[in-house]
């Protein structure tokens, strides 16, 4: 696991992701871009998938129609989805890949479907937070 978890750090810095903060012993990194939008994107090496997720927004109460529109929203996405989180009342970006045979572009590539995603939703997303 240490060796997948390295060779994760060493493609975020190949990307030029800024690493936050990591946790060696649960082979996690947090990582900003935030030229693309990309803040405290938490990376969890929890064998055998790689987790991303990164907090976007509270939302409203009583955003029914909201959640409806985040399922649209997901239809869109090449890569992840938005979530809420256990209480409801939080929405975040989510994708899983799988370690085993993870390379850079699947890694490069679900991270610029959260950055995608957030400038082509900003607006809207924004227009429903809490």
């Amino acid at each position: 696991m240490k060796e997948k978890f390295e060779t994760i750090k060493t493609y975020l810095q190949e990307m030029e992701m800024y690493i936050v903060s990591e946790d060696e012993a649960e082979h996690m990194v947090v990582v900003d871009d935030e030229d693309n939008g990309i803040k405290n994107l938490i990376i969890d090496c929890e064998d055998p998938i790689l987790v991303l997720e990164q907090v976007i927004l509270k939302v409203k109460p009583e955003s029914h129609q909201f959640f409806k529109r985040l399922l649209q929203m997901n239809r869109e996405l090449v890569h992840g989805a938005f979530v809420l989180d256990e209480s409801g009342e939080i929405v975040i970006f989510r994708d899983t890949l799988q370690l085993e045979n993870l390379d850079r572009n699947e890694l490069e590539g679900s991270i610029h479907s959260l950055s995608l995603a957030l400038s082509e939703y900003s607006a809207e997303l924004l227009e429903n937070a809490a």
